[in-house]
């Protein structure tokens, strides 16, 4: 990471803050103005204080006394019971926070194009945030943070300059302490108040500069035992592994050794706060403190020189201090924001990814007839930061209504061919053609909605079954059933307690059903019959099914594919029989290319090698 400017870079910090206020407005006006009450209201108090003792001291009726009691009384029950509501209502949206960044962050993660989402260096940054946050509530976070301390610094120093300016400007009245109305003790007072804030406050800062420097150890450290802790928690295949064979033990001694765990009594955490963080800190506070002291006898000086009386002793001792400590948390809050300044620099660098995808203007043909033809002409493709092609000179046409098989060993480029006709990444050579027209002209969301797929590692949500399916909230309960019993899961639908509304998993519902990793693929089929699009693709859906269910499966599936073009791709051979045509893939280039009993005869072809591996353990 970068180190930060020396100065606070102000655009970035305000354009943490435009978004927040774009986020929550509210919470953003509650982190403002709570803070003001609160340092308003000890100035109130301090005023009708001051104005009370000298009433006192003079010997003023009773009126008098009991006008200045009920303005204290009025204006503390105005600034204090607007105060009291606004920290409860700020209390509550607190909680907020961490939506607010969850929220960008996935905005962005849903936004940016697949291919930039599926760099590596995309998710470490991803990875970085989120540490960093977790750790120590840098980067976006800590500028909501630090708006209600910085708001009451400002508050607190203005408040002390309207209260204390007649201590700079009464003079002495008595003969011997008149040397204190020359203006030198004045500026040497307020030279006393620059150099103690400035110096408590760059101290602080300092010292908290330190925890930043440190936060990469910290953050590997919470990551560590994060991991670990779910690790032995969850009821993983993870955590299986961990009792059977005693990884424990592994795993303690990992998260206990010093290079790894800086939480440790004589971890590097720990040594700091014993040493520079907290000695920082300590002589920071010191000099608040020594100001305090001055401030105490220069007011004292002056009111024995009689040229304030005793209640104005309380105002300005109370004024000059707090405006002291102000200063020195409006320094403290300002070297924290530059502090802050790499974390959230990393927060908007990762906001600010570029998409790179043409995202095209024309618009798919909405064809009753679902006559839609799809062809890969000379298409070659190199993972980015890869100097291997993962893709090589394949051309290949077919048409809706058209069922092909893809083969091949692993690393062959099957998924990868996949990935390049849904357009998650454009080839590097060559074109994809949807009827004629090169897919990058075609309208990305319009073009993506062609296609219903089952990737090899695709996902359920803790959500009711019918919501899994549809891929709404809102859907036909009716299509959503029928599309289950088409995928082979109708029995199991029936023995559910709630139906399409039972949620999958207990993340959300204690009433939640576990499900096996077969009906999770049934599922995953039915959505994309619910989806209804032209194209089906099936990318190794059946893994976890015995090859009996798994033909099945396809079988059935063949039949309700109707009209649709159905893509299968399996390791199994014998399950894609049914298939008009089978793609042979080797090292990215498709080498055979034919229906199963062709390739079948072609005794020295790759297909012949791969059924015959397979059809051994079912013949022998």
């Amino acid at each position: 990471m970068k180190a930060a400017d020396s100065t606070p870079s102000l655009r970035i910090q305000l354009r943490a803050l435009r978004l927040w206020w774009k986020l929550n407005p509210r919470y953003v006006t509650a982190c403002i103005v709570s803070p003001f009450l609160t340092a308003v209201l000890p100035y109130i108090t301090l005023y009708f204080t001051a104005r009370l003792l000298d009433a006192i001291a003079a010997g003023a009726p009773a009126d008098t006394l009991w006008r200045l009691l009920a303005g204290l009384l009025a204006a503390s029950l105005f600034c204090g019971g607007a105060n009291a509501l606004l920290k409860h209502w700020k209390t509550g949206l607190d909680e907020t926070r961490g939506f607010g960044q969850t929220r960008c962050l996935a905005d962005k993660m849903l936004s940016m194009d697949y291919e930039v989402a599926d760099d590596p260096k995309t998710s470490q940054l991803y990875d970085a945030i989120l540490t960093s946050s977790n750790a120590a509530g840098w980067g976006f976070l800590r500028t909501i943070e630090l708006l209600p301390s910085l708001s009451g610094a400002v508050t607190r120093i203005l408040g002390a300059v309207v209260l204390s300016v007649n201590l700079f400007r009464l003079p002495a009245a008595d003969a011997a302490f008149a040397w204190l109305n020359s203006p030198l003790y004045t500026i040497l007072l307020l030279a006393a108040l620059v150099l103690s804030a400035l110096g408590s406050g760059w101290l602080r800062t300092r010292s908290y500069a330190i925890w930043a420097s440190n936060v990469q150890q910290v953050t590997f450290s919470n990551r560590l035992f994060s991991f670990f802790f779910r690790l032995l928690k969850d009821g993983t295949e993870q955590a299986l592994d961990a009792r059977t064979y005693r990884q424990d033990q592994l795993i303690d001694a990992i998260n206990r050794a010093p290079e790894n765990n800086v939480f440790r009594l004589d971890g590097s955490y720990f040594k700091a706060y014993r040493g520079p963080m907290g000695g920082l800190n300590a002589l920071g506070r010191s000099l608040t403190w020594l100001f305090t002291g001055l401030v105490y006898l220069y007011v004292c000086l002056k009111a024995m020189g009689k040229a304030f009386g005793v209640g104005a002793v309380t105002q300005y001792v109370g004024a000059i201090t707090s405006m002291a400590q102000g200063v020195a948390d409006l320094l403290e809050g300002l070297g924290e924001m530059k502090n802050n300044q790499p974390f959230l620099e990393q927060f908007f660098q990762f906001l600010d990814l570029p998409n790179k995808m043409y995202q095209g203007s024309l618009t798919t043909e909405k064809r009753s007839d679902r006559q839609y033809e799809i062809e890969f002409r000379d298409v070659s493709f190199q993972y980015p930061g890869s100097d291997q092609w993962a893709l090589r000179h394949v051309n290949m046409k077919f048409k809706v209504g058209s069922r092909l098989a893809v083969v091949g060993q692993n690393g062959s480029g099957k998924t990868t061919f996949i990935k390049l006709m849904c357009r998650l990444y454009d080839p590097t050579e060559g074109q994809i053609l949807l009827n004629g027209i090169d897919i990058r002209k075609y309208n990305y969301k319009d073009y993506l909605a062609l296609f219903s797929v089952v990737f090899q590692d695709f996902q359920l949500l803790a959500f009711p079954l019918g919501q899994n399916v549809a891929g709404a909230r809102q859907y036909d309960p009716d299509r959503a059933a029928d599309c289950l019993n088409k995928a082979a899961f109708g029995d199991r639908l029936n023995t559910l307690p709630h139906g399409l509304d039972t949620a999958l998993y207990k993340e959300f519902d204690p009433e939640g059903v576990e499900i096996s990793g077969g009906e999770a693929q049934k599922i995953a089929i039915a959505r994309t019959l619910y989806k209804d699009a032209p194209f089906l693709i099936l990318d190794e859906p059946t893994a976890a099914l015995d090859p009996i269910a798994e033909t099945q499966v396809y079988a059935k599936f063949n039949e309700i594919a109707a009209d649709k073009t159905a893509i299968y791709i399996s390791h199994r051979l014998s399950s894609c029989r049914f298939c008009d045509e089978i793609a042979v893939f080797d090292h990215g280039q498709v080498i055979q290319q034919g229906t199963h009993d062709a390739l079948l005869a072609d005794t020295d072809g790759k297909y012949y090698a791969l059924w015959m591996a397979q059809a051994q353990y079912y013949t022998e």
